[in-house]
């Protein structure tokens, strides 16, 4: 495997274990083939133990799975969504190992809630930030987040500990409406504007990217388009409402 087999093989830490292990199965140990990483799975900051890339992958490929799985049918073009998405985000090498692999999981029953639950206990809070941001990302492929792609999220959420607010704020990124830069912000359109400077600024400092920066280069530039969607919206409130 090249940098995506790497990926995995350099930190799986608590992914090997639990529902997320079990549903790889012997993917893990073919990633693992040919590396001679000693990686625990985690790194310590200033801010704690955090997940490695490979966790962090893992996770995402079957919450990206379940989701696709959702209406009860893959179509290829979904399969060319995803591809497209992972290309973007990882690279072409990458995002052929990351659909491989993705391809076995959607043949497989994902527990999500379980699943979630295992990323609730093991990953912090910004990184569970960016997985939804991404779920929502693949769901809005093809221009439109279906009902039951929706509820499937959302039940994701609210199992990895995702409060209402932020996931309100990061489906406006990809589901708008009339009011979609003020959900964006966590903001109700009534709201001063020194309550708007205020939410921009903890928003700002919620979605930066340098909070996923141990994740790698690509998560990280991921993530930057989430905090350009922070600015957007308050870009457009400033605008509407004439804020110096």
């Amino acid at each position: 495997m090249g940098k995506f087999g790497k990926w995995i093989g350099g930190g799986l830490g608590w992914a090997v274990g639990g529902p997320i292990g079990a549903i790889f199965g012997f993917m893990i140990g073919s990633a693992l083939d040919g590396t001679n990483s000693t990686s625990t799975g985690f790194r310590t900051g200033a801010s704690g133990v955090r997940t490695t890339t490979g966790g962090y992958i893992m996770s995402l490929l079957v919450l990206i799975a379940a989701v696709m799985k959702a209406d009860g049918k893959v179509l290829k073009s979904e399969l060319e969504y995803a591809k497209k998405f992972l290309n973007h985000n990882f690279g072409a090498e990458s995002a052929s190992e990351a659909l491989k692999m993705l391809q076995d999981l959607l043949k497989q029953t994902i527990p999500v809630t379980d699943v979630c639950h295992q990323i609730q206990e093991n990953m912090n809070y910004s990184s569970r930030l960016q997985l939804m941001h991404f779920l929502f990302g693949i769901a809005n492929a093809d221009g439109h987040v279906d009902q039951t792609e929706y509820q499937l999220i959302d039940h994701i959420g609210k199992s990895m500990g995702i409060n209402n607010s932020d996931f309100e704020s990061i489906k406006a990124m990809f589901v708008k409406d009339t009011n979609s830069a003020y959900k964006i912000l966590e903001l109700e359109p009534s709201s001063s504007n020194e309550e708007v400077k205020n939410a921009y600024r903890r928003m700002a400092m919620k979605f930066h990217p340098d909070k996923v920066s141990y994740l790698g280069n690509e998560f990280q530039k991921a993530a930057k388009e989430k905090f350009q969607k922070v600015n957007e919206a308050y870009q457009t409130i400033k605008e509407e409402r004439k804020i110096a």
